[in-house]
């Protein structure tokens, strides 16, 4: 009996790609298993902001690239076995995790773009990456959505208020400096760490606050 529970990783076409990353190296750090669904439109971001494409019949080469790369843009940065991914085209409305049946342990969607956060909030399902968190929703599985964009219209945040009351963890991908961030992966690290804390997975990709005002200081 196939025991696989999953977590189902959406990337949707906001910036923010370097965020994706390192939630999926943390997670297969952790040792969980991922279903990943790379939207169309978050092909074009990924390719813009790091030159690397991401393509079906290639797509274990060109996550390896991907996750190998720092924010900063070096490659070959981490050492990172994909064993644990599995793919699902974002077309493929037959796919797993289009239904309640397929057993996952949740969603995270990061970055989400504010046209993903509007057709997951009207239970559009497009593609597969909005089925699937409508699915996650309706079986009440944690579902966090972590939101690239600034500002915020009046729209957005409507459908932000929809998600929260289905039951969602409404995360925007704000990296915060009191952990003593030095360079861009530490930013990034804080922003991939909370999408893990609210998922209940252990990671320590960023120092937690304890209480005690320059905690994060760089001469600690």
């Amino acid at each position: 009996m196939n025991s696989r529970r999953p977590w189902v990783v959406g990337v949707s076409g906001a910036s923010g790609t370097p965020y994706a990353a390192a939630v999926l190296r943390a997670l297969l750090a952790a040792g969980e298993s991922v279903d990943l669904v790379v939207s169309r439109a978050s092909r074009l971001t990924l390719l813009d902001e790091t030159g690397i494409p991401f393509r079906d019949a290639h797509w274990r080469d060109d996550l390896r690239q991907w996750l190998a790369r720092g924010a900063d843009g070096k490659p070959d940065t981490f050492d990172v076995d994909v064993a644990g991914v599995r793919h699902w085209a974002a077309g493929d409305l037959a796919a797993g995790p289009s239904s309640g049946s397929y057993p996952v342990k949740g969603m995270l969607i990061v970055p989400a773009s504010t046209a993903c956060v509007a057709g997951v909030a009207l239970g559009l399902s497009k593609d597969l990456l909005q089925r699937a968190a409508s699915v996650t929703l309706k079986e009440r599985r944690r579902l966090v959505v972590a939101v690239r964009e600034t500002p915020l219209n009046g729209q957005t945040l409507k459908h932000l208020v929809t998600l929260d009351e289905a039951g969602a963890v409404v995360l925007p991908a704000s990296p915060a400096f009191y952990a003593g961030a030095t360079h861009i992966q530490d930013l990034v690290d804080f922003v991939a760490g909370r999408v893990l804390d609210a998922a209940e997975v252990p990671h320590r990709l960023y120092r937690r606050w304890e209480g005690e005002l320059g905690g994060g200081s760089a001469d600690d």
